[in-house]
């Protein structure tokens, strides 16, 4: 029996170092989560035991550090949860290695291939799906399409004590027939920009007239003419009589863009003030030209976006999160993923930064969660314990030839 109880503790121990060398191996794997054996003794109806058994392997789930990569397809997980992929087979796989790359169908996929899944983008602008089934992340080529502008916005203060112009009618090319002028860029259907000229016009006290041109075409084109009205104070009054801060305004697209596009121009907040001269805050408005892809990054909450060379974001997409009430229970397939048993329970499927789900870095990963000077001293009582079971048999074989040497 104290043979068997030696060979038993031998085992043990060289399981437990096997356990101890794959952490130390695995100290710089991205995303490793550590392991410690855990061991039961055997009875069978001797309160001696007959040794002991390694009763289960146990992997520790706690935060490894996050470094930064600096690299865009990069994503650092802390806190709960895994990221959830899928193989060429549909099979279901989760893991906390962020190190991403594209496959040649451009998928965000893991070193070893499998397709990370989130929520998809679609509409105009494209907004996320959270209702939808996850499927597979990827980074289209496709061109961002022009969008016609439909509202722009424009803050002047107008200067109080400006005399009214000697020269009438008003002439764009006679600088003597208005008192100042405003250009903003707006867009027509096909992304054509057009420049928006706007003349001011003091007519009387608190009052002004403004007439818009569209000079890119030629000769310039009317885009519309209001009037604006103050108060003693200075302050906005409203539009062509009314009390409305915004006037419609409207010009024809080119090289076969639609024609009479409308634009609605939103004075608020302009004024009319003593301030030795006219200024013009920066212009807005929500049209743009058509753009190529130029870059694109994982942002903290998981979502994608895509940077375009006429200088507009867009959203690609969104990873999801998947989190488990016993992530101990996850059976471990190698290559840093593990997959869902009854013993884990099922996925919940949820996004950073939510509930009880953890937190997303770009441009960083998840370090191994190794603690090496803690492995190599476990390294050392292994060693010692084999070497004590070892030495157990060798006493119980001093002890065996002692009785069979007797005479």
């Amino acid at each position: 029996m104290s043979f068997s109880q030696a060979v038993s503790g031998l085992g043990a121990a060289s399981s437990n170092l096997d356990v101890i060398g794959n952490n130390i191996a695995n100290s710089a794997t991205a995303g490793f989560k550590s392991s410690t054996i855990a061991f039961a003794d055997m009875f069978a109806g001797s309160n001696v035991g007959l040794g002991t058994k390694v009763a289960a392997v146990i992997q520790n789930f706690n935060d490894g550090t996050t470094t930064t990569t600096s690299r865009g397809l990069d994503v650092a997980l802390s806190g709960n949860g895994f990221f959830r992929m899928t193989d060429t087979s549909g099979a279901v796989y989760y893991s906390r290695n962020g190190q991403f790359t594209l496959d040649e169908n451009r998928n965000l996929v893991n070193t070893q291939g499998l397709t990370v899944t989130g929520y998809p983008a679609s509409g105009v602008p494209p907004t996320i799906q959270t209702g939808a089934n996850p499927v597979a992340i990827s980074i289209p080529t496709d061109q961002m399409s022009a969008r016609a502008t439909t509202t722009a916005s424009q803050v002047a203060n107008l200067n109080s004590t400006d005399e009214t112009p000697s020269v009438t009618p008003f002439s764009a090319s006679d600088v003597d027939s208005y008192n100042s002028k405003s250009t903003m860029t707006v867009y027509d259907s096909q992304g054509n920009d057009h420049a928006l000229d706007m003349y001011y016009i003091k007519t009387a006290d608190n009052q002004w007239t403004v007439h818009a041109l569209d000079s890119s075409t030629s000769p310039a084109s009317d885009a519309g003419t209001f009037t604006l009205a103050f108060d003693a104070n200075g302050q906005l009054t409203g539009i062509n009589g009314g009390t409305a801060s915004t006037v419609t305004l409207q010009i024809n697209g080119s090289n076969g863009a639609a024609a009479n596009q409308n634009i609605t121009l939103s004075m608020l907040g302009s004024a009319q003030q003593n301030t030795g001269s006219t200024t013009f805050g920066n212009p807005t408005q929500d049209g743009y030209a058509p753009g190529d892809l130029t870059s694109y990054a994982i942002n903290d909450d998981g979502t994608i976006t895509g940077t375009y060379s006429n200088q507009r974001t867009q959203l690609l997409g969104q990873i999801v999160l998947a989190s488990f009430s016993n992530p101990e229970g996850l059976q471990s397939e190698g290559d840093n993923v593990w997959s869902a048993t009854n013993s884990s329970g099922q996925a919940a499927i949820g996004l950073a930064n939510t509930g009880t789900y953890g937190s997303l870095t770009s441009g960083a990963l998840e370090a191994s969660n190794v603690d090496m000077s803690k492995e190599l001293v476990n390294m050392i009582v292994a060693q010692r314990n084999y070497q004590a079971n070892a030495q157990t048999i060798k006493t119980q074989d001093q002890i065996l030839n002692t009785l069979v040497n007797l005479r």
